[in-house]
């Protein structure tokens, strides 16, 4: 149990933490087209990103995989940008907007398991079980991402409500700055 709670710990921190930007701008982008009324579609897709998170974080640990870390740090700000270039791009176009949501959030979540593989191949031993710290750490991440889209949620909640925002306005607002910040952070960490 005490494995367990130490891995759940870590995957909080993990998306909690104020070194978890990259993180925490990727989940912004991913949700800043959908509303309080669209929480089963966000589930879906925080839960498709811890998804795809797990599955590269498992073969990463099981040496199956691995990417240089220049590479992978370059990459998972790269995912933020076109997240938010997607939600630019496609404002119009909500239900196919959906639909590639979804098999981006899993895939975006290959990339950014990646960025925590090598911590964590030196955490868990050669003769631990993976499963163990792979679930606690998943639950612990999931946890953080629900409490980050809660907040969002509340936030635009507010907005949209309380100081009469306009929807499109918030999406253009919010996935201009994702993309800023997200592109400054690839233009740095070109690896080649």
């Amino acid at each position: 149990m005490h494995d367990f709670l130490f891995y759940l710990k870590l995957g909080w921190e993990h998306i909690i933490s104020l070194d978890a930007l990259d993180h925490q701008l990727f989940v912004l982008a991913l949700i800043a087209v959908y509303t309080f009324k669209e929480w089963k579609k966000i589930l879906i897709l925080v839960t498709a990103f811890t998804i795809g998170h797990s599955v590269t974080l498992a073969l990463s640990i099981l040496d199956v995989i691995r990417l240089p870390s220049d590479w992978v740090e370059f990459l998972i700000p790269l995912t933020i940008v076109l997240t938010a270039a997607g939600n630019i791009l496609m404002k119009n176009k909500k239900q196919s907007q959906d639909k590639t949501n979804y098999y981006l959030a899993l895939f975006f979540g290959l990339i950014h398991g990646l960025g925590f593989a090598n911590t964590a191949r030196v955490m868990i031993a050669k003769s631990q079980s993976i499963a163990v710290p792979l679930l606690g750490f998943n639950i612990g991440l999931e946890a953080g991402q629900i409490v980050i889209v809660f907040a969002i949620l509340v936030l635009l909640f507010i907005l949209l409500n309380l100081f009469k925002v306009n929807k499109k306005d918030w999406i253009l607002f919010v996935s201009s700055g994702v993309f800023a910040l997200a592109l400054k952070m690839t233009l740095e960490r070109i690896p080649f």
